[in-house]
């Protein structure tokens, strides 16, 4: 095994810039009077989730890198450093990204912690500091497993990770509108994460990309932004509150309560864990795919447009 390299810590480095770019965006808004809204309870919310992350990084970290360094040592792979080695890790890093994420919007229990993103009802880069506190208990660290004994060192994939953090953070806005085809057509955009930030029945659950929006149309998840619907930022729930710690922790004590419930079988209480948000065993709440289903039920004309689907297509 080579020695790894130091990689630079880019998430802080990157600091600077996010605190420019709210303030540029902020004051864009302010002398525009368009591209996007701050209010200020809301905006101080992400902030101090996207703290919160920090220091659950700081105190949960080692878990992770631990975990990275044990298959590192078993792995029999060894790639280097080259930076055809880093970019090929960059790409699949970003692939990887977009199957946790989408495990993160039809799995329940990491839902729970990927929900606070979704809390507020504004988009605008403040948003994307509005990260989770809770991440490690996911386990979704196992899905980076691959990258680790494929022969990437662990502290590559990490820079690469950080990396695709700091690109998803420009995307966060409402400023920008429509990029150049080339680039809407391969890479994520502030178009198409908006639409991933929506609420609408044709929105949910679609564009879990990161960098590169080419993942969503190979596995069929892309929804366009249309001109004729405006996206409506935040969760089909709304939380009605800016307290840091309900945000953070709501979905969890959701889940806690709902598999405690008395008369279950124990597959019912797998299941409040382990199906996609809004399931229930008495079929009393509604997953994306029924809600997506009644809102057709109402809008008949609306069936096979982007995000909605064709007339007898089953309800998962």
């Amino acid at each position: 095994m080579t020695d790894a390299l130091t990689y630079p810590d880019v998430v802080t480095w990157a600091v600077p810039f996010f605190i420019a770019a709210i303030l540029a965006e902020l004051l864009w808004i302010v002398i525009r009077g368009r591209g996007g809204r701050y209010e200020t309870r809301d905006a101080l919310t992400s902030l101090l989730m996207g703290a919160g992350n920090v220091a659950e990084g700081i105190v949960l970290g080692f878990v992770a890198y631990g975990f990275f360094m044990v298959l590192w040592q078993i792995t029999p792979l060894d790639l280097g450093h080259s930076i055809w080695v880093i970019l090929l890790c960059f790409v699949l890093d970003d692939l990887r990204y977009y199957w946790v994420h989408r495990f993160g919007h039809r799995i329940r229990w990491v839902w729970a912690s990927h929900v606070n993103h979704h809390s507020s009802q504004h988009y605008n880069l403040t948003t994307a500091l509005r990260q989770t506190w809770t991440g490690t208990f996911t386990f979704m660290m196992i899905v980076r497993a691959a990258l680790i004994l494929l022969g990437f060192h662990p502290a590559m994939v990490l820079f690469v990770g950080g990396l695709n953090l700091i690109y998803q953070f420009w995307i966060h806005t409402e400023a920008i509108g429509r990029l150049p085809r080339w680039v809407e057509a391969v890479m994520n955009t502030p178009s198409h994460h908006r639409v991933h930030h929506g609420r609408n029945p044709r929105y949910l659950d679609c564009n879990y990309a990161g960098v590169f929006i080419i993942w969503d149309k190979m596995f069929g998840t892309f929804v366009p932004e249309l001109d004729r619907e405006k996206v409506d930022y935040g969760l089909v729930h709304n939380l009605g509150t800016f307290n840091p710690l309900r945000v953070a922790l709501h979905e969890w004590i959701g889940i806690w309560r709902d598999a405690t419930q008395p008369g279950l079988t124990w597959r019912e209480r797998l299941n409040y864990c382990l199906m996609p948000p809004g399931w229930s065993h008495d079929n009393s709440r509604g997953t994306s795919q029924t809600i997506k289903a009644r809102y057709l039920a109402t809008h008949p004309e609306e069936a096979g447009t982007p995000g909605l689907p064709s007339p007898g297509t089953p309800i998962r």
